[in-house]
């Protein structure tokens, strides 16, 4: 059952950093003037992008061991939703942090604010996926 803690343990894990990053970081970074959004979006979308997907692959891994463990169909189903921040990450977000990466250079400094803007609301689906994946978890522990 060790596997199947971890599984849970990470899923929260990678909810709470999404609801981090949807209600403390992003509004604070839109409050900063346009040339200093630029600035701080860049590195902290690396670094979140990096977190997010380590602690989604963790909760994955640890979901598909206690599946096999225990044989309860459940941990498949939540590491399965837990992994699939990943393809949302690459069809919903990757298209649009290239365009914003597009525009970091260039003189639309406006464009990249509405554009970070919408980042921001894409990124909300990464905290349902994680919440989505802390209740399948918590049905499997049950």
């Amino acid at each position: 059952m060790i596997f199947g803690s971890l599984a849970l343990a990470a899923a929260g894990a990678f909810a709470g950093a999404s609801l981090y990053l949807n209600y403390v970081e992003q509004p604070s970074r839109m409050k900063l003037s346009d040339d200093s959004l630029i600035k701080e979006w860049e590195p902290s979308d690396h670094r979140g992008f990096i977190l997010l997907a380590g602690l989604a692959i963790a909760a994955g891994v640890f979901g598909f061991i206690a599946y096999h463990e225990l044989n309860d169909i459940r941990w498949l189903f939540g590491a399965l939703v837990a992994l699939g921040s990943l393809p949302y990450t690459y069809l919903a977000i990757v298209p649009l942090n290239d365009r914003i990466l597009g525009l970091i250079g260039a003189e639309a400094a406006h464009e990249a604010r509405e554009a970070i803007r919408l980042w921001g609301l894409l990124e909300l689906g990464q905290t349902a996926i994680g919440f989505a994946a802390i209740l399948i978890f918590v049905w499997a522990a049950n």
